[in-house]
């Protein structure tokens, strides 16, 4: 019974020991095979790395705002009695808008203006009297006093009526209607918006790295969607006078001409500084760049020599670089750190590759690129 025992022990462990032994050695041959298998070259565009001197400018984004807007309102509460403008009309400073009804009001003017006659009547005959000594000293002062509070009450009231008559406060385009004829409003309520266009405003914001490089004064040019190609200049009117302590980064206020009107306040606005002189900068199209949370970097392209005694031609590989990247120029980016001036990058395709992908050059599509681009080039 111990032999046939161990005789089935050594047969089982021969057996399992060569069903794991050629697994194992199948895994080695298939691993070995996967290493070995070359890998297929992907086909990218690319781009020499190069050197240009680009003109010192600040580019921002912000918005267009006017000089003066407001929503139209009445300090005085009311029936409207009469609407005389339409939506999106030019006024001017002190057009009548709107009129509220004041009839009573005008009624109340008459009766104290009696009071203010009256008064001032009496007030005569005390004068008379008190140069005669028929009256007393403060006779006449409690005189005088009556007559100025009927004066004070006939100027309050006639102020209330005036207050009835909603007048342009500057001259401006007005909004959309907000209110109907016969309608009670309070004071305060809305009834139309009033925007100054000319000029307007565009207001943003800088790092405050660039507080030194802005001054009163200096050109802006401003550009808009809504005019693609057409360039509004302005002048930097204010510069604030504290860095906001959470973004870090400071307001720019600039006053642009729209003297034809065809900018409106709430608008988005591109906004870009020329400064004097130029810098002298690598600059490779932003499709090269990569950009991850660990770091920038980019595919540099280099030649892979055949292997010796080989009569292959030497192929080109992408190997990943990681860089510094600076300001950017329409489409194209300044590199601080990591290139020189001719080294080949890859400029597309860059999801297909990793460290030491053979690669193949096709610029045949390649999408264009310019320091200056414009709708067309899109």
């Amino acid at each position: 019974m111990i032999l046939r025992l161990v005789i089935v022990l050594v047969g089982c462990t021969v057996l399992f020991g060569g069903v794991f032994g050629m697994k194992y050695m199948g895994s080695k041959g298939m691993n070995a095979y996967f290493d070995s298998m070359p890998i297929p070259a992907a086909t990218i565009s690319a781009a020499e790395v190069s050197q240009a001197s680009w003109p010192k400018v600040i580019e921002a984004v912000g918005t267009l705002t006017a000089v003066n807007g407001i929503e139209v309102t009445t300090e005085a509460a009311g029936i409207v009695k009469s609407i005389r403008f339409e939506s999106g009309d030019h006024v001017k400073k002190g057009d009548v808008l709107v009129t509220l009804d004041a009839d009573t009001d005008r009624a109340d003017l008459k009766n104290l203006e009696a009071q203010a006659a009256l008064a001032g009547t009496e007030l005569e005959r005390l004068h008379k009297l008190y140069e005669l000594e028929s009256i007393s000293k403060a006779e006449l002062d409690r005189a005088q006093s009556q007559s100025t509070q009927a004066k004070a009450k006939v100027q309050a009231q006639r102020a209330r009526i005036e207050q009835k008559i909603i007048r342009a406060p500057f001259t401006g385009e007005l909004g959309i209607r907000k209110v109907d004829l016969g309608e009670y409003i309070s004071p305060g309520t809305p009834m139309v918006s009033l925007q100054a266009l000319n000029p307007l405003y565009v207001d943003f914001t800088l790092p405050e790295q660039k507080i030194n490089r802005v001054q009163p004064g200096q050109t802006v040019n401003v550009r808009v969607d809504l005019y693609p190609g057409e360039v509004f200049t302005g002048k930097v009117q204010a510069i604030d006078s504290v860095v906001n302590s959470e973004t870090r980064n400071f307001k720019v206020r600039a006053t642009v001409d729209n003297e034809a009107r065809l900018l409106r306040a709430g608008v988005f606005a591109k906004v870009v500084i020329e400064l004097d002189g130029a810098d002298e900068v690598l600059m490779v199209p932003r499709t090269a760049i990569s950009y991850n949370a660990y770091g920038n970097s980019v595919f540099v392209l280099v030649e892979k020599p055949a292997a010796e005694g080989s009569d292959a031609e030497p192929t080109l590989i992408a190997r990943q670089r990681f860089v510094k990247t600076g300001e950017g120029q329409g489409d194209f980016v300044a590199i601080t750190e990591g290139l020189k001036a001719g080294e080949l990058i890859a400029t597309s395709g860059l999801l297909k590759l990793r460290n030491d992908q053979p690669v193949v050059i096709n610029n045949d599509f390649q999408p264009g690129v310019s320091l200056k681009p414009t709708p067309e080039d899109t």
